[in-house]
Order: C-alpha cells, then sequence, then structure tokens
C-alpha cells in the first residue's frame, strides 16, 4: 500500500516551482535533497500531487508527469498550436511513417533486435532504427545471447515524455483487427518528437 503524506501548500509550491526552473525531468534523489527526505518519500510526495495536480480540479495547461526515476512539467497537448504561433516554431519534424512503425514495433515487444523488426515490417529497417537512436527515442543497452551478439533495442525515458506515459505499461492496449500500432503512436502526439535526422546518419546496427 502506498504510503500517503500530507502535503503542505508550501511543499506544493517549491515542488512546482522546483520542476518549473529546471525545465528538464527532474531525478527523485535530487528532489530528495530539497526537501530533505529519503528519494522513496520523494517519489511518493510527487506522485500524490501529480494526482492533484492533474486531476483537473485547478484549470492548467501544464501536466506532472511521473516516471520510474525523475518527474517534469509539460504543457498539455491541448495547446501546441498556440505555443508554436507564441514561440515562432514551425510545424515539422514529424516522424516519417516508417520511423512511427519501427518505434511501435519497438515500444511494444521490446527489447527486440533489427533482425525482428525487418521480419515484422518486411522491409531493411536501418535507417528507421538509426533516426529514432539519434532522437534519443531507442536506445541499445544490452545484445541478445545469440550467434552474432544482436543488439537489444528499447525506448527511452525521452520517448515516454514525448508520448506523455509514465512508463511503457501505459501504451494503450491493442485489438488486433481494430487498431494499428502506426496509428496508436500517431494518436499519442507522434510529431512531438525530435527532428527527423537527415539520411546522412549512419545507419544502426
Amino acid at each position: 500500500m502506498a504510503e500517503l503524506f500530507t502535503l503542505s501548500e508550501q511543499t506544493k509550491e517549491v515542488l512546482e516551482a522546483v520542476l518549473f526552473a529546471a525545465g528538464h525531468p527532474l531525478t527523485y534523489e535530487k528532489l530528495a535533497q530539497v526537501f530533505e527526505v529519503s528519494p522513496r518519500e520523494a517519489k511518493g510526495i510527487v506522485a500524490e500531487y501529480a494526482e492533484e495536480y492533474n486531476s483537473g480540479k485547478v484549470t492548467r495547461g501544464l501536466l506532472l508527469l511521473t516516471f520510474d526515476d525523475c518527474c517534469q512539467l509539460c504543457t498539455k497537448e491541448d495547446y501546441i498550436r498556440e505555443i508554436r504561433i507564441a514561440l515562432g516554431i514551425r510545424r515539422g519534424g514529424n516522424l516519417s511513417a516508417s520511423s512511427l512503425e519501427t518505434l511501435a514495433i519497438v515500444a511494444y515487444n521490446q527489447p527486440v533486435t533489427r533482425a525482428y523488426i525487418d521480419t515484422v515490417r518486411g522491409v531493411d529497417s536501418g535507417y528507421a532504427v538509426s533516426s529514432l537512436v539519434e532522437r534519443g527515442l531507442i536506445e541499445s543497452k544490452s545484445r541478445l545471447d545469440a550467434p552474432g551478439r544482436p543488439m537489444l533495442y528499447t525506448t527511452t525515458a525521452a520517448f515516454l515524455r514525448c508520448f506523455g506515459l509514465s512508463s511503457p505499461e501505459d501504451l494503450p492496449k491493442l485489438n488486433e483487427g481494430d487498431i494499428s500500432l502506426l496509428d496508436s503512436l500517431k494518436e499519442m502526439g507522434g510529431e512531438n518528437a525530435p527532428a527527423e535526422p537527415t539520411e546522412d546518419s549512419a545507419t544502426a546496427e
């Protein structure tokens, strides 16, 4: 059973201020230093405040995202048009169909090898894998214990942030013949991922 904390208004304000000022994910270990508690307690504080923060009881243009080892404030996807106008951001940098398809295969089957991705897609996925690695959406941390020891690819924390997920388990459930992996990631905002690299990028293993 999760430990409940009685959060003071000052604690809430400090947490919001620190995350806003950081502008990037902060680890629970770092927040533990701020609140002079253990990382486990810091994670509990954030989780409890996130439930209140994201409840919709107070109108906000922000969400408090929580991950396994860190948390972050982000803007709601509903206001991406207004944000682009205000900051002069041109629309673009969307994931290509091949990259989205490859990313979906990795996300729903991780860890996977390049050979597995190629088999599922029926085409060479070297460039798609390379571009996703360069964009920080997938990574390889280990190798399969098999001849040639091929790399095993998984999604990253950046992937979770781009798609507003706390963990891979939060991916939408798929019904065969009902929704495709590609459509699933498109609906979750693939256009908000980092810009696509050029085809000059080296091909991933």
